[in-house]
């Protein structure tokens, strides 16, 4: 009977580590890199150049993304998440320049995979799209 315990024991520590190990993965898919070369504002709210981490939440193709310097969250609004025909070869983030010369993000393409998040609804004028790494 004791070996019988123990094998139980060790059925419920194969499977609690199982479920830790897809819930890590989870989360590393809803995370990526966002490294601005400019200053650039996401839904209103302006962004100093540096490197931060986007986090995103949802299901479907509409989710929640969150901005972080550090372990700060700085800025958070809806995206929508775009398949890519080919992933790109690294993380670029396309910009548009405002009317007013600003710089807002429009998209975070992530290297190797094949989604982007699309982010809109910022405000600003027209202008061509350019990319920062």
């Amino acid at each position: 009977m004791n070996a019988n315990l123990k094998s139980r024991h060790s059925l419920k520590g194969i499977v609690l580590a199982g479920v830790v190990l897809l819930a890590g993965s989870a989360l590393a898919a809803s995370k990526g890199p966002l490294e601005l070369q400019e200053a650039a504002s996401v839904a209103g709210t302006q962004l100093k150049s540096g490197t931060y981490t986007v986090q995103w939440e949802g299901t479907g193709d509409q989710v929640q993304l969150k901005i972080y310097q550090g372990k700060k969250e700085v800025a958070s609004t809806s995206a929508r998440v775009v398949t890519l025909d080919k992933p790109l070869p690294r993380d670029a983030t396309l910009l548009r320049r405002n009317d007013d010369g600003t710089l807002t993000v429009t998209r975070i393409n992530f290297g190797k995979k094949n989604f982007a998040l699309e982010i809109s609804g910022d405000g600003g004028g027209s202008g061509g799209a350019g990319a920062a790494r």
